[in-house]
């Protein structure tokens, strides 16, 4: 019985450890393509509020906030250096404040 378990156990613990092997490779996969969608999905929005709010030459500071947040969560995802211009592009930007908007 002892080397019925011990034959058992040689054959089923390497293909147990190669399933979840394949099942962590799998989500990494997953997790990559998930977290390339969400950092397209961001560079669009971004330079939508680039070209938008540098056309009008100033930002309303609800704008602002959202485009420094999106900027922050899209380099975090490795974003490139082109968002980064745009970034310091939009900093320059006059904010208009929410009285401002109103009027």
């Amino acid at each position: 019985m002892k080397d019925f378990l011990m034959q058992t156990y040689t054959i089923v613990l390497p293909v147990l450890l190669t399933y979840i092997v394949w099942l962590l490779k799998k989500q990494k996969k997953d997790r990559d393509a998930n977290g390339k969608g969400t950092m397209l999905l961001l560079r669009v929005q971004l330079i939508d509020y680039h070209d938008r709010y540098t056309k009008q030459g100033y930002i309303p500071s609800y704008a602002y906030e959202n485009f420094v947040e999106m900027y922050d969560a899209y380099h975090d995802l490795g974003g490139n250096g082109m968002v980064t211009k745009m970034y310091d592009e939009i900093c320059e930007l006059h904010l208009k404040k929410k009285e401002e908007e109103v009027k």
